[in-house]
């Protein structure tokens, strides 16, 4: 599994263990960014990211900033993100098992790094069940493609 991992300077030392972690299970991956603690602006690797896993580049992706919030909202811009805020082991499973979440995001300065390699680990462990869910996130996908600005150009 290829994944894809960005942050902002408020998500740096959690997604730098996470990046450790993965590449000890051998998981292939990219750092997008950012690379320091200096401050910086969340937009710009969630955008990076977001859009390497919305072209297939990557399987899923792991974005980290303060609290994970504003990485979100601005990944869930990206059309084809599905990006969830992820605090706790069951929102993990579940939004992989019922969103089909290709990307997660995680709050630095509120997700304890003992927790957030669980979360990631369950995270990436878990599979889309499909069925009812698969018809949700095609209505997701669908008020998606309503308001794209793509559409008004076609």
């Amino acid at each position: 599994m290829r994944i894809a991992l960005g942050s902002d300077h408020g998500g740096y030392e959690l997604k730098e263990l996470i990046k450790a972690h993965l590449q000890q299970r051998g998981y292939e991956l990219e750092d997008f960014g950012t690379s320091t603690t200096d401050s910086c602006d969340y937009p710009r690797f969630a955008l990076a990211v977001g859009e390497a896993v919305a072209a297939g580049a990557y399987d899923r992706g792991i974005l980290v900033c303060g609290t994970g919030v504003g990485i979100s909202i601005a990944a869930n811009k990206i059309p084809g993100i599905r990006c969830a805020l992820v605090g706790d082991c069951f929102t993990a499973k579940a939004t992989r098992q019922h969103n089909d979440a290709n990307i997660i995001a995680l709050g630095g300065r509120v997700t304890g790094p003992g927790l957030a390699l669980e979360i990631v680990d369950i995270w990436l462990g878990t599979e889309f069940q499909g069925g009812r869910h698969k018809n949700r996130v095609d209505l997701i996908t669908e008020i998606e493609k309503k308001y794209s600005r793509g559409n008004d150009r076609e």
